[in-house]
């Protein structure tokens, strides 16, 4: 039962919209408190960002330049003039020796000017002991650097080697002979300083540093005045597994973002002072406080107002309300304020002037349409059963059978008297079934010999139970129609009743083999059903007419029967303890 606000506060409308306010409004006072933070967080994420996306085409761009001097490297290594060189060198004479050196050598500096990221390229040939490089032409061969080169694994180094923290690129020629070594390795070395150009170019800030780093074969190199400290610190936090967003050195914390490539098999990091990131946010402390206070004066204005406005306007329409839940609907509300709660009022007070008018009428216009509905149910029924005895009449004509005509024409004038009649819609149990005998003997006329028909006794006590019309020979027609009809061997029909205290059953069986279990099971859902889209004929019609005068439980419903065809159960529940429904 519903509590008014002196009873219990806590049941208010009142007390819930404050409550609502706060629980709306202190997420947003912690927001305002945090704020500072948030905003820190929120510039840090906007500015890893920014930066994973600058550091991403940074490498990107790398690798395209590592992609570019490898195709050229490769292309070198095929060339025919330097595996000549490489194989023949002791049959050509001087001159052919010189011009070969020299194309060699012009390649070689082609390559080098190539790419800005090259500091110098060399090709080690062992097998005339000479070394190629673009910036100091012909030399002897570097055997430090082809050992080195000839010895390294590709596989642990990756695609860059280090040598002296410079990073290599290196691709050797095979002489084609188990054990032999290479006949000459191409090294290209690329350029430190070119290199921590391009890292001041990804610097945001001025007061910002980055680091460009290879785990698998120990190369860094850095930007920045504490670049040693961070990258001591970033190699410590990578064997640890301890990659952070924030580093601290010397007391002060850093804002780190790292990528890395897979294909270079290298990273390059950045880092930033938080104070640089920080530094746009410090008036925002202030606001921050600033919005709380004025937060809580809102909350104190808002309840004075809801109170004022909502609350002590919705305790009237509450109090009416319970009047009118007493009984009384003569109460009138007057409200002076032209607002929603005044719309409310006069709708209440019109509400109480025509609910006194409308519960007689809705009661009675809902008893007509229910009658409305039951005699148009009715009608679909009259015209069925006309049709085929129209039917047994012509193929009795066409026998000639003038004694058979005759009873069938007294049966059929007694069966349709009882169907045209309009006096009333219901009619005794009794007279419901002497019309279904009557349809029964109707039809022995034409299958006396393929169907048997057993009829039980209607019990006496049965006799003046008031039911719709034709609710049993429908059923009993369906049987001929769809089963006994079509039955091969000899049909047998059974109609029996039974009562209980509460319920009357009119059981109708056949022993017809066309309706599968599939089919009783559809026929079963089709009743079940309150509103189809096709149209209601035959068993549900008659479905319906029961359930709209008998209510829930009353109707058809449909089995298997003891002779294997089809059971349909008529039942008709009982009210008041007598035998008038």
């Amino acid at each position: 039962m519903l509590k008014f606000p002196a009873e219990s506060m806590r049941h208010t409308i009142f007390i819930r919209m404050v409550v609502t306010y706060l629980v709306i409004i202190l997420p947003i006072l912690l927001l305002g408190l945090y704020l500072y933070n948030w905003s820190y967080k929120n510039a840090s994420q906007d500015l890893s960002r920014a930066t994973l996306s600058q550091l991403t085409y940074y490498l990107e761009a790398l690798n395209r330049e590592i992609e570019w001097m490898e195709i050229q490297q490769y292309d070198l290594a095929q060339d025919t003039e330097l595996n000549k060189i490489a194989v023949t060198w002791e049959f050509m004479d001087d001159v052919q020796k010189r011009e070969s050196l020299n194309y060699i050598t012009q390649r070689v500096t082609s390559l080098k000017n190539s790419s800005a990221y090259i500091s110098d390229v060399y090709v080690h040939i062992r097998t005339i002991d000479k070394t190629i490089s673009a910036m100091n032409a012909i030399d002897d061969l570097d055997s430090g650097k082809y050992n080195f080169f000839q010895s390294v694994d590709l596989k642990k180094e990756g695609r860059l080697i280090n040598w002296n923290n410079f990073l290599e690129l290196s691709v050797a020629e095979s002489s084609g002979r188990m054990g032999e070594p290479p006949l000459f390795i191409i090294q290209i070395e690329l350029d430190n300083e070119k290199l921590k150009d391009s890292l001041k170019q990804i610097n945001a800030y001025a007061e910002s540093g980055s680091l460009l780093v290879s785990m698998q074969s120990g190369y860094a190199l850095g930007t920045g005045s504490n670049a040693q400290e961070m990258l001591q610190s970033y190699n410590q936090a990578m064997h640890e597994g301890k990659l952070e967003k924030t580093r601290v050195l010397d007391g002060m914390r850093y804002h780190v973002d790292s990528f890395s490539s897979g294909k270079l098999g290298m990273a390059v990091v950045t880092y930033l002072p938080e104070t640089a990131v920080k530094r746009p946010l410090t008036k925002f402390v202030l606001w921050a406080w600033l919005f709380a206070a004025a937060s809580f004066l809102a909350v104190l204005m808002y309840s004075y107002a809801t109170y004022k406005l909502v609350q002590k306007p919705l305790l009237v329409l509450v109090r009416s309300f319970k009047k009118m839940e007493s009984g009384s609907l003569d109460i009138q509300i007057v409200h002076a304020r032209k607002d929603e709660f005044g719309y409310l009022y006069l709708r209440f007070n019109q509400m109480l002037s025509r609910l006194r008018m409308l519960i007689d009428q809705d009661y009675t216009q809902k008893l007509m349409m229910q009658r409305a509905e039951l005699k148009q149910l009715q009608s679909q029924i009259n015209p069925h059963f006309l049709y085929n005895s129209f039917f047994i009449l012509n193929s009795l004509a066409k026998q000639g059978d003038i004694t058979r005509i005759e009873a069938f024409s007294n049966m059929l004038g007694e069966y349709f008297r009882f169907i045209t009649r309009n006096g009333e819609d219901n009619v005794r149990l009794a007279e419901e079934t002497r019309h279904s005998q009557m349809y029964t003997e109707i039809q022995k006329m034409r299958f006396s010999r393929r169907i048997h028909v057993q009829f039980d006794e209607l019990p006496e006590e049965l006799e003046n139970i008031r039911v719709p019309r034709l609710i049993l020979q429908p059923i009993i027609e369906n049987a001929y129609e769809h089963c006994l009809e079509k039955q091969a061997d000899e049909g047998e029909l059974r109609v029996s009743f039974e009562k209980e205290e509460t319920e009357v059953r009119i059981i109708v069986e056949d022993n017809g083999s066309g309706i599968t279990d599939d089919g009783i099971e559809t026929l079963r859902k089709r009743l079940d059903q309150k509103n189809e889209s096709y149209e209601i004929t035959g068993m549900i019609n008659i479905h319906r007419r029961i359930q709209l005068i008998y209510g829930e439980g009353s109707g058809l419903f449909v089995d298997r029967s003891g002779l294997n065809g089809l059971k349909v159960v008529i039942r008709i529940r009982l009210t008041g303890g007598e035998e008038l429904v």
